[in-house]
């Protein structure tokens, strides 16, 4: 029995079943067929089934059969249910088996996901090897260019930062002493500074341009309605203001008053402006105001106190000349940069018979010796440089008066550095004075001309007053620390009053950018016979000499 377990059990059924035989094949009489013999002959066709239940009727009596048909039925029943429970473990087992494969297979995306993503961080990653590597070269770099600069100790070099904000070329001075590093207290930088200020190259630029005559036909070219409710004049500085902006001092003499519309506009001889000259004046860039003039007084003293008012719209902008108290006419203006001090003087010769306002004696600078001196003593303790703006000469005469000439050497004296005038309404030449006793050097623009007029006089030599001169001076320090002159010049201009006038049509123009057609279209080619572009540049020519080149 014990081998027969061993064996298939598809066959096991079958020796059970012959247990019962003889060994000729015929089962001994009496003998009943086992339960599971039948129970699978039964089962296994409806031949065989029919077949065993005739041959045991012979034998056996009906209760027996019904009894052996009952347990082959309850037999069969238990190998079917058997069957299903296997078939479903198995399917139980398969989707164990599907699950876990699928499960297997979602972690092995995620892992394969995971690792590209690693992968790739891993290469776009910058090690901090690659930092520190990149430090120590900067920190060579930067010892390399600093040993280089000390050795050369001040040579001029090339721009070695070319391409980062500087333009090819660029020059850059390298003052670095030797002692420099060894300067670690607050006392020896103190002590190093003062050695070094000497050769700091600082620089100033100082511009001015002559009188704006404001005739009435110059006021009403900034009309821009019949009526003249929208006023501008920005035309009359569009071709200059370049220029105006670059420097860092610019000063305008302003001749006229800006008196205000109630008192009416007005030109020769009581002139008053409109406001708004003012605006124009600003956004052109200028930033000094000359207001010590012979017209100063033309609307009395409620039109200087407007003026005033006027102004104190633009803080930026620094009036002279003019004062609302006793106190401000002893103020000195000073402008410094670079560490170098600019005082700027105000003055004028009259007021044209007008009187000053008897509660302010003090409103206007005059030419006045006391006066002048006093502030030329205060100028030179607070500044380096002392400049006199003078409103001085004779008018529409190209050379110098003796009375000019006076008081130039009056200045000297002083040991004023510069003096620039104007009121002649013609250009006048540029001078130097020096002082044989102390070796001072004075240079002098005797006058700058007309910046704007509207001129409408009818004879010969009147154009003389439309050619201006925009004065250049560049300022510096000598190499004893004496803020000297480094350079000068000058610019000339041309105002222009359009013939067929209208808004916009008077304006001032550098003369280099002055035409040919310019010229025709000036209502002083019509006025003055002798007018013409190349008359302009002979006049330019004979005053300033050698000092204006024609382009």
């Amino acid at each position: 029995m014990a081998e027969e377990r061993r064996r298939p059990e598809g066959r096991s059924g079958e020796r059970r079943s012959n247990m019962g035989r003889t060994s000729s094949g015929k089962r001994p009489s009496g003998s009943r067929p086992s339960s599971s013999s039948s129970a699978r002959r039964s089962s296994s066709s409806g031949r065989g089934s029919a077949h065993s239940s005739a041959r045991s009727s012979s034998g056996r009596s009906e209760s027996d059969i019904r009894r052996s048909a009952s347990g082959s039925s309850s037999r069969g029943g238990s190998r079917t249910s058997s069957s299903r429970s296997r078939s479903d473990a198995e399917r139980r087992r398969s989707s164990s088996y599907d699950s876990r494969r699928e499960q297997l297979e979602r972690e092995n995306r995620r892992y394969s996901s995971a690792n590209r993503r690693r992968k790739k961080r891993r290469k776009y990653r910058v090690q901090p090897r690659a930092f520190i590597f990149a430090a120590v070269m900067l920190l060579l770099i930067v010892g390399v260019v600093f040993l280089a600069t000390s050795l050369i100790g001040g040579k001029r070099i090339r721009n070695p930062f070319r391409g980062i904000g500087m333009k090819e070329g660029t020059i850059i001075e390298y003052n670095m002493p030797s002692n420099v590093m060894a300067a670690g207290t607050p006392e020896e930088w103190l002590t190093l500074e003062a050695a070094q200020k000497g050769k700091v190259d600082p620089h100033i630029s100082i511009i001015m341009v002559g009188d704006m005559l404001m005739h009435l036909n110059v006021t009403k070219s900034g009309f821009m309605d019949e009526a003249g409710t929208q006023k501008n004049y920005d035309h009359i500085f569009a071709d200059i203001k370049d220029e105006v902006e670059a420097a860092d001092i610019a000063i305008v003499n302003q001749e006229i008053m800006m008196g205000g519309e109630d008192l009416g506009y007005s030109g020769y001889p009581m002139f008053n402006t409109a406001d708004e000259l003012a605006t124009s004046i600003h956004d052109a860039g200028f930033n000094v105001v000359l207001h010590a003039t012979n017209h100063t007084m033309d609307k009395w003293k409620v039109g200087l106190l407007h003026t005033m008012e006027v102004w104190k719209q633009f803080p930026d902008i620094k009036v002279l000349g003019i004062n609302e108290t006793a106190e401000a006419q002893d103020e000195i203006y000073v402008y410094e940069k670079d560490g170098m001090k600019i005082a700027l003087l105000n003055y004028t010769y009259g007021l044209n018979g007008m009187p000053m306002p008897d509660d302010m004696p003090f409103a206007v600078n005059l030419i006045e010796e006391g006066l002048m001196d006093r502030n030329i003593k205060k100028a030179h303790e607070v500044a380096d440089f002392v400049v006199v703006l003078i409103h001085w000469g004779n008018e529409y005469q190209t050379y110098a008066s003796d009375n000019q000439k006076m008081w130039c050497k009056w200045f000297l004296d002083r040991d004023v550095d510069l003096i620039i005038g104007a009121h002649p309404h013609v250009i006048q030449p540029v001078e130097w004075y020096e002082n044989e006793e102390t070796g001072h050097k004075m240079l002098v623009y005797y006058s700058l001309g007309n910046f704007i007029t509207g001129t409408r006089a009818t004879k010969p030599g009147t154009g003389e007053q439309v050619v201006g001169g925009m004065a250049k001076v560049e300022l510096t320090r000598d190499d004893s620390g004496k803020v000297v002159i480094e350079s000068y010049g000058v610019e000339p201009t041309i105002a222009h009053i359009d013939v067929n006038g209208g808004y916009g049509k008077i304006y001032t123009k550098f003369l280099k950018n002055y035409t040919e057609e310019d010229a025709r279209n000036n209502i002083l080619s019509y006025n003055d016979s002798l007018f013409s572009l190349q008359m302009c540049k002979d006049l330019c020519k004979k005053v300033w000499g050698d000092l204006y080149t024609e382009e």
